[in-house]
């Protein structure tokens, strides 16, 4: 079972949200807090693995909770996953720093919601194609390395592969189904990629993929 905690300053929203993840059999809504300061309680309390949470909110925005809940050592096990009406560049990169596992827009599909919450809390980061947008507009418009990344030459031909597809946003699922593995070898081989290359998490690889011409 997926336990999540509601954090939106909007009551409405929170119970649409509590409606739409009530009919998923696997999923349960075990929290809800209506700023960062009372979501950051609730989340110590129950645990949960995945947090759905607002950015801008009265009493206690988002990205100061969210980079509270990945900075804590005892909530190890947490994944947050920005849902917020906001696509700003500022926004979409403090979310990233602060550590969210995955930034989604409000306008999204109750069958992408549903999907992003078991990709997230399956370890696999996530971001809305119109936030992959932002972030890869960005960076195309930045000057490309003069060098490769000396880093790179660490991996396998293999473990290239699997950044390139990790660059594209493809779950572990999906990198599998791609290069002919199992999804848990696609995880062990994203780890790999992270302790090789000195990355936090998938969005780091993400960046690092499109900068040197691997995505």
């Amino acid at each position: 079972m997926i336990r999540v905690v509601l954090v939106d300053d909007q009551e409405l929203i929170r119970a649409g949200l509590r409606a739409l993840l009530a009919s998923v059999p696997d999923v349960e809504v075990v929290a809800e807090a209506g700023d960062g300061v009372a979501g950051l309680a609730v989340v110590r309390r129950h645990l949960p693995d995945v947090v759905l949470m607002d950015l801008r909110m009265p009493g206690g925005d988002g990205l100061t909770a969210t980079a509270q809940i990945t900075r804590d050592a005892s909530l190890n096990g947490v994944r947050v996953l920005v849902l917020t009406t906001f696509d700003e560049a500022t926004e979409i990169d403090s979310a990233i720093r602060a550590g969210a596992a995955g930034y989604l827009l409000k306008d999204i599909g109750s069958d992408d919601l549903r999907r992003a919450v078991r990709v997230v809390a399956a370890g696999d980061n996530l971001l809305s194609p119109a936030v992959t947008r932002h972030v890869m507009d960005r960076l195309a418009s930045q000057d490309a390395p003069a060098e490769p990344d000396p880093r790179l030459a660490r991996l396998t031909e293999r473990e290239r592969e699997v950044l390139s597809r990790v660059g594209l946003g493809e779950t572990n699922q999906e990198i599998g189904e791609a290069l002919f593995i199992s999804p848990a070898t696609a995880r062990t081989y994203v780890s790999r990629i992270l302790a090789k290359l000195g990355a936090r998490d998938r969005t780091q690889l993400a960046v690092i993929a499109h900068r040197e011409g691997l995505a």
